[in-house]
């Protein structure tokens, strides 16, 4: 069974930074993509970033393009997401979830992600 454990939330003033990691475990080769959906108070989760063990392909959501990095060591089970300058707007859970592949089409997410971890509080405030 698929278990995903996120570390690295926090606090963090605007235009700071924080790296958020997923532990994964139980992993086959039918779970290659890892990545992050997040959910702010009052809105609905929203795709973040996602890597393909496999390959290293990697996804951004627009708001997230340029700002955030994602990563994953080199036996795959550990994934990162470097995030800098964050904006108040980035204030959320973020969420590390699996998939058979990263689920994006085009460019877009389309929130198909398999198995979820229980999401790590990032807040950005002064």
């Amino acid at each position: 069974q698929v278990q995903l454990v996120e570390s690295g939330g926090g606090l963090v003033q605007p235009g700071g930074s924080l790296r958020l990691s997923c532990a994964a475990s139980g992993l086959t080769l039918d779970d290659d993509g890892i990545g992050w959906a997040r959910q702010a108070p009052g809105k609905e989760r929203e795709g973040v970033s996602c890597i393909n063990r496999s390959d290293g392909s990697t996804y951004y959501e627009d708001p997230v393009k340029g700002r955030f990095t994602i990563s994953r060591d080199n036996d795959g089970n550990t994934v990162y997401l470097q995030m800098t300058n964050l904006k108040p707007e980035d204030t959320a859970v973020y969420y590390c979830a699996s998939a058979v592949r990263c689920p994006w089409i085009h460019d877009s997410y389309t929130g198909e992600f398999d198995y979820w971890g229980q999401g790590a509080q990032v807040t950005v405030s002064s």
